[in-house]
């Protein structure tokens, strides 16, 4: 930075990307300036935004002298402060967080599949050059959690995150649990109300999710987690039938983010411990708070060994909600805490050895599993017998009417089990005579 924090009153901040969020985060910037000067003493100024397209049309009225093509002039400017980052993907946003930081600039983003993927990289780029990057509105939008678990959290030894983190899939289950209507068509209307994009393949395959979980991971548990580490599965495959079904055991269906400490078990086959660290579609009892988190909401529930659970909730993403995120931090740079969190506080640089992921057939989890079978007498006790032979005791089961096509499907919920154990013996299940293929499995958090 040009000067110090403590006595530096103006602060110049340029941007890269204009799009929806750059947007909001500008609209912000010049409505909240006045408040912002009385409250705090600092005056942040916009000085340089960068973008693709000079001539297209701005939902924000900005003076135009302010756009240019070249994202490396801003980042090299030396009366910028601070880099806001909003272009999304990884390239060019990499290079141009590693340049300004290497300026010793502060860089505040939202990119979450960047720091999910290059975390270490800009991490310890940013100790190196005196700089810092805030990302609070790279998981959950306007949703204060990575400052929960960065300060207000921070005497306390994480045990558990348990999330709904992402807007577009959690409207799609809404609308399949409350309405029961086909996922198809749910995502139709999701892209037809723009919560989906045209491809939604990123939000619908859990891979959305999964960014802002390796990085609630990093900070929750002190260590620097890749994205590849997590076991994610999406809701593209979801049946109308399985949300039913799961209804008249008690159960919404949600896509859960899960990251959750294990210590060593007793069972000499099982995992010595570690971290699981995962996100698919999993039952959640209705009676819990995140089976009732609707629509285009997020929430994430931390438990803590001090404070036990603490659930933050609210619009997890938008124009308004991840730009106010993104004002947050850049006063947090503005007033100098961001880089004293990242020299004191020692985030993502512990070493991982006592923190191993657990591999995704070690987990522990109770199932949900639908197998259709022919109708016919013994079809019940023989699926029993398979289950109880790898070690899967049976919870509750339902039978429903036969299907027009002739099967009869079979519900199950079982107790706690390892996963290769559960899924050994739904692939032996799977394989007698009077089963049609494919079952369906879902893992339960309650």
């Amino acid at each position: 930075m040009t000067a110090s924090s403590d006595t530096k009153k103006v602060f110049r901040i340029g941007m890269l990307g204009f799009g929806t969020v750059g947007a909001g985060t500008a609209q912000i910037v010049l409505h909240s300036r006045p408040s912002l000067k009385e409250k705090t003493g600092i005056d942040i100024q916009i000085r340089r935004i960068a973008v693709r397209d000079m001539k297209k049309h701005r939902a924000v009225s900005i003076d135009p002298a302010l756009f240019t093509s070249d994202g490396q002039a801003v980042v090299d400017d030396p009366e910028i402060d601070i880099v806001v980052e909003v272009i999304g993907g990884i390239e060019p946003a990499r290079t141009l967080i590693l340049r300004a930081l290497k300026n010793g600039k502060a860089v505040v983003t939202a990119n979450k599949a960047l720091l999910a993927t290059h975390g270490k990289e800009l991490f310890e780029t940013a100790l190196a050059h005196g700089g810092s990057i805030g990302f609070e509105a790279s998981v959950c939008g306007g949703i204060p959690v990575i400052g929960a678990l960065r300060d207000g959290l921070v005497a306390n030894r994480i045990e558990s995150i348990h999330g709904i983190l992402n807007g577009t899939t959690n409207y799609i289950l809404t609308r399949m649990v409350e309405d029961k209507v086909s996922y198809a068509q749910c995502l139709y209307e999701a892209q037809s109300k723009g919560y989906a994009e045209a491809d939604p393949s990123t939000d619908v395959k859990g891979i959305d999710a999964a960014h802002k979980l390796t990085l609630l991971s990093n900070l929750a548990f002190h260590s620097i987690f890749d994205f590849s580490e997590v076991h994610a599965e999406g809701i593209d495959g979801l049946a109308l039938d399985d949300v039913r079904y799961a209804s008249d055991l008690g159960y919404a269906v949600k896509l859960l983010a899960v990251a959750k400490r294990r210590n060593p078990g007793a069972d000499p086959e099982d995992f010595p411990g570690g971290l699981e660290l995962r996100v698919h579609p999993a039952l959640v009892p209705f009676s819990h708070p995140l089976a009732n988190v609707r629509d285009v909401n997020n929430a994430v529930l931390i438990r803590g060994d001090a404070t036990g659970e603490v659930m933050l909730y609210g619009r997890g993403a938008g124009m308004m909600p991840t730009g106010s995120a993104i004002v947050a931090d850049i006063m947090d740079a503005a007033r100098g805490s961001a880089r004293q969190t990242f020299t004191k506080l020692q985030f993502f640089q512990n070493p991982r050895e006592d923190m191993p992921v657990i591999p995704t057939d070690k987990i522990r989890s109770r199932y949900y599993v639908r197998f259709n079978v022919d109708d016919r007498p013994g079809v019940m006790g023989k699926v029993a017998t398979v289950l109880g032979g790898h070690g899967v005791s049976i919870a509750s089961v339902i039978q429903k009417e036969p299907h027009e096509t002739g099967f009869v499907p079979i519900v199950m919920l079982t107790h706690l089990s390892v996963e290769d154990r559960f899924q050994a013996a739904r692939a032996e299940i799977e394989s007698l005579p009077f089963v049609r293929k494919p079952s369906a499995f879902y893992r339960v958090e309650d």
